[in-house]
């Protein structure tokens, strides 16, 4: 019977060692890799980092592109706003074009973003002290709408890609509602308050018409609000956004998007009267018929117009990168920043009344938003 020779006292030693660097690698990656997970998705400085896009890469002048993207909420608009203020006071930016793909979000978001736009293009905030006023244009991509197309009505001209869904001017307000599930079930709230209208909204309760009266009222303030802005930005009088409509007849179809026939075998048809301001979106055509939008055009040709704007014949477009974090860098993904809610925080935050600049259709991806940068 053959037998196996001990190992040697050397390779004995030689082995042992190994097994002592490896296990302190693996505590090391593991330490490394423990604070690089936990430390945050994005710096706390809000760092950009300025990409060269297109046109001469050494040009000393430049168009920012500024891209406005996703569903607009309080806690998502951050790198938007600061792509807004790094292009605002950087002196070598010239001109500015605002890329748009967006179904526009709520109305406080939409707002703030239509508000720093306006201060970028005047230079009326303190912010940009020593900076210059710029022109501003917008390039509108896949879809920007609602309070997508509000956040572009600083600019001039607007632009249309051939495919974009624009318009959407219009407001309504969320309230979810379960008291009939709750009905059912044997579910009561039992509302101790003070002030006949403090439960209206309450997700257990209905709406009577005092209570749904507060709410209209917030509404109607954020149309008016949208139909000022939109009659200043495109020069339309609000009379016209609301009051000149348009008819034409149209194929009726079914709820499977066939064409309905009468009984004389031919197709029917219905009669639909559209304005402006009815919260419906329209193709690129039609927006500039309307004058919603100047153009139909590409971004190479809204930067084109931007640096014809400021003046400027050789320039370079450049972008603003989020500045990615050490495990971003290492893993070569990309990590999000979570916004810290439980499972029960997110249901709750979803759950929130708001009033939404908002594109029909969208109201899931909305609820679902609830991330913050």
């Amino acid at each position: 019977m053959s037998t196996v020779p001990p190992p040697s006292p050397g390779r004995s030693r030689g082995l042992g060692t190994l097994l002592v660097l490896s296990l302190l690698a693996n505590i090391g990656l593991a330490v490394f890799l423990a604070i690089a997970l936990t430390a945050p998705a994005e710096p706390t400085d809000g760092g950009l980092i300025e990409r060269h896009y297109s046109g001469e890469p050494d040009a000393a002048d430049k168009v920012a592109v500024v891209r406005i993207t996703g569903v607009l909420m309080e806690g998502t608009i951050g790198h938007s706003l600061r792509q807004i203020e790094r292009a605002a006071k950087d002196p070598a930016v010239r001109a500015v074009v605002v890329r748009v793909n967006s179904p526009g979000g709520t109305i406080t978001a939409s707002e703030s973003l239509h508000r720093a736009l306006t201060e970028l293009r005047d230079n009326t905030h303190s912010r940009f002290q020593g900076s210059a006023p710029k022109p501003l244009v917008a390039s509108m991509g896949d879809i920007a709408a609602s309070g997508g197309y509000y956040v572009a009505m600083p600019a001039r001209p607007v632009l249309a890609e051939p495919t974009t869904i624009t318009g959407s001017i219009g407001v309504f307000a969320a309230l979810p509602n379960a008291s009939g599930f709750a009905s059912e079930h044997g579910v009561k709230l039992i509302l101790i308050k003070a002030g006949d209208l403090k439960a209206g909204g309450s997700p257990l309760q209905t709406l009577n018409p005092d209570e749904r009266q507060p709410w209209q009222d917030l509404v109607d303030h954020a149309y008016d609000r949208f139909l000022a802005v939109v009659a200043e930005g495109r020069g339309i009088p609000r009379e016209r956004l609301t009051g000149e409509k348009s008819e034409r007849v149209v194929p009726k179809f079914d709820d499977k998007g066939n064409p309905v026939k009468g009984p004389d075998g031919n197709p029917e048809t219905i009669r639909v009267a559209r304005y402006r301001a009815d919260g419906g979106i329209y193709t690129p055509p039609q927006a500039k018929e309307l004058g919603l939008i100047d153009d139909v055009a590409t971004l190479p040709t809204a930067i084109r117009l931007a640096a014809e704007a400021a003046g400027v014949s050789r320039y370079k477009s450049i972008v603003y990168d989020r500045q990615k974090s050490l495990v971003e860098q290492i893993l070569g993904v990309e990590v999000r920043q979570q916004s810290g809610l439980t499972p029960l925080d997110a249901i709750a935050t979803a759950a929130t009344p708001r009033v939404w600049y908002l594109t029909p259709g969208y109201e899931l991806a909305a609820l679902t938003s609830s991330e913050k940068e």
